[in-house]
């Protein structure tokens, strides 16, 4: 999907800058320039690609930095710690599935992963929370209100250290890139909430629930 939409945005760019050099004015019998076309596809890529590596370069550093940290926060136990922690609300936030089945066990793991920055660990979980969620499923394919909910928890998710942003911070040269702790954390919050209670009004709309029904 992503594909899809950077070739959209690439062509319409494209079409634009087309259109722009169509139009603007010139004298009669003269060929079209095409300026603007050149600047978007030769100047515009060229500088972008440069914003990019440079971009890169700089989040070398504080990330490995950070994913040292989160690693070593994982081997001391303090994921599985918050697991723990998570799980009564986990039970009371997915209560179709089973406490002691595997799919509570991975979106558990996911979510705590995710609150401390731990991308890279959380997506593999995300994948297998959602495998084992649909063997619970009784339309296979088909969302179920606990995929939903698991879907929004994964993209609000509380942020505790939000590690990516700090480093984009750094690199851009903030002189203190880690205050954005306290906003993130309620920003998150905010979010997560009202992913929360928007999941939960749709699943009661009708035209949801006639999805579920067995075929």
């Amino acid at each position: 999907m992503l594909n899809y939409i950077w070739m959209t945005l690439l062509v319409v760019g494209i079409v634009v800058a087309v259109g722009k050099d169509l139009t603007a004015p010139r004298e009669p019998g003269a060929a079209v320039q095409f300026v603007t076309v050149q600047k978007v596809t030769n100047e515009g890529i060229v500088d972008s690609a440069k914003t990019a590596v440079t971009l890169a370069l700089g989040l070398v550093g504080i990330m490995a930095l950070w994913l040292g940290v989160m690693k070593i926060a994982e081997q001391a136990g303090l994921v599985a710690r918050l697991a723990a922690l998570l799980r009564p609300l986990t039970t009371r936030l997915f209560p179709d599935v089973p406490a002691d089945h595997p799919a509570m066990g991975a979106m558990i793991m996911n979510i705590s992963a995710n609150m401390l920055g731990l991308a890279n660990a959380a997506t593999p979980l995300g994948l297998k929370a959602m495998e084992e969620l649909n063997k619970l499923n009784r339309k296979p394919g088909t969302a179920t209100d606990a995929m939903c909910t698991f879907l929004v928890i994964n993209s609000s998710n509380v942020q505790l250290i939000p590690a990516t942003v700090i480093a984009i911070r750094a690199s851009a040269g903030s002189t203190n890139p880690a205050e954005i702790l306290g906003p993130a954390l309620v920003a998150t919050l905010i979010a997560l909430v009202v992913g929360l209670v928007v999941v939960r009004l749709l699943a009661r709309i009708p035209v949801f629930r006639k999805q579920l029904e067995v075929a």
